[in-house]
């Protein structure tokens, strides 16, 4: 089985060229001011240009209105939309719906309570990404570099394909695939130098490591 790598929050064409390179199989790009990562809709049409085709482009949105996604859907033209912040089964649906665009929800994962959730979107969205809840005092749901426990998922039969996340980095990718056999795995901070800084040789460690981890089909 063949793990779909994601390298989130880039915000230059250097490292979006370095990811690419590296054979990155997505790129997301962040709308949501909180974040050191978020980028404006100038740079969002900028790095969409750069692409090129060479991977699927992901927007990261938490809690956007319609407003806000469409000007996100014309500046960047984005392959899946990835839905990060509290929104309902039914407004998934209706995001699905009215931008004809496939979805990832995020979902947060601190206990096995918070597997419930997941019947009730593995119905509408096109794929899952476990998410470590962020603490109550964050000003953002992602990016903390935080990691959970990973046997939460082992055993996980979904209908619908699902990612990780949340305080991956190159030096454990390998041990939570093996925990998870997650279908793909996405990574920001796990990359970085700083909030939000894009260290290039982590992005390419992080890659190597993904793609050489050993993943029971």
């Amino acid at each position: 089985m063949t793990t779909l790598v994601k390298i989130c929050g880039l915000s230059t064409p250097e490292t979006l060229d370095v990811a690419l390179d590296a054979g990155a199989d997505a790129v997301g790009f962040v709308f949501f001011p909180s974040s050191p990562r978020n980028i404006s809709f100038q740079t969002a049409r900028e790095l969409s240009a750069r692409v090129k085709g060479r991977a699927k482009k992901v927007a990261l949105t938490v809690d956007a209105g319609d407003t806000m996604l469409t000007s996100i859907v014309e500046a960047l033209h984005p392959d899946m939309l990835q839905l990060h912040g509290e929104e309902t089964p039914a407004r998934v649906s209706a995001i699905h719906q009215r931008f004809d665009l496939p979805v990832m929800k995020v979902l947060a994962i601190e206990s096995k309570a918070d597997l419930g959730a997941i019947p009730l979107y593995a119905k509408i969205a096109d794929r899952l990404l476990f998410d470590a809840r962020a603490p109550r005092d964050a000003t953002r749901p992602g990016g903390l570099g935080k990691p959970f426990d990973w046997h939460l998922l082992e055993n996980l039969d979904l209908s619908i394909p699902f990612m990780l996340s949340g305080g991956l980095n190159g030096d454990n990718v390998a041990e939570a695939l093996g925990i998870t056999h997650a279908g793909g795995v996405d990574v920001s901070s796990g990359v970085e130098s700083a909030p939000g800084v894009k260290d290039p040789e982590k992005i390419r460690a992080f890659i190597r490591a993904a793609r050489s981890a050993k993943v029971p089909a």
